[in-house]
């Protein structure tokens, strides 16, 4: 009878507890998402990261409600962003071993026309950047350059 008076006591300890914790505090206590979803999270980083797409948020954040992950939870300051970034660092130097054949293959699954999702993953914008081969000082065939 004496044992179990200790058992007692911590349960009501543990009761009066909870109880004591505002409503938000304890709603904020939840289950880790699916291994499967850090590891989508993970790999869309990876392919932006790597390839240079863009992330269609909308469409990203849709599937990661599919698996009851928000897009917080997985960021670089969420809760497990350390694990998907974890996750991340491995993705991206496999796919940068073969960068070419990864970027093609992501595209084909998550790009604009996804076999899995479409535009999960978009291409990048264009950028100003110089043609290929010339100089800064070059120009191009019928393009005046300025007086100097």
């Amino acid at each position: 009878m004496l044992a179990r008076l200790p058992q007692a006591a911590g349960r009501v300890a543990c009761l009066a507890t909870s109880l004591a914790l505002p409503l938000a505090a304890q709603a904020q206590i939840r289950n880790a998402p699916a291994p499967r979803a850090l590891e989508f999270a993970a790999y869309i980083f990876a392919a932006a990261n790597v390839c240079g797409y863009r992330i269609g948020t909308e469409e990203f954040d849709a599937l990661l409600e599919k698996q009851n992950v928000r897009a917080a939870d997985v960021s670089p300051r969420g809760p497990f962003g350390g694990r998907v970034q974890t996750m991340f660092a491995l993705m991206s130097n496999q796919m940068q071993l073969n960068r070419e054949t990864a970027c093609i293959a992501v595209a084909g699954e998550y790009g604009p026309e996804g076999s899995i999702s479409k535009n999960v993953l978009l291409p990048a914008p264009p950028s100003e950047a110089p043609a290929a081969g010339a100089s800064p000082g070059e120009t191009k065939p019928g393009e005046v350059k300025p007086a100097q």
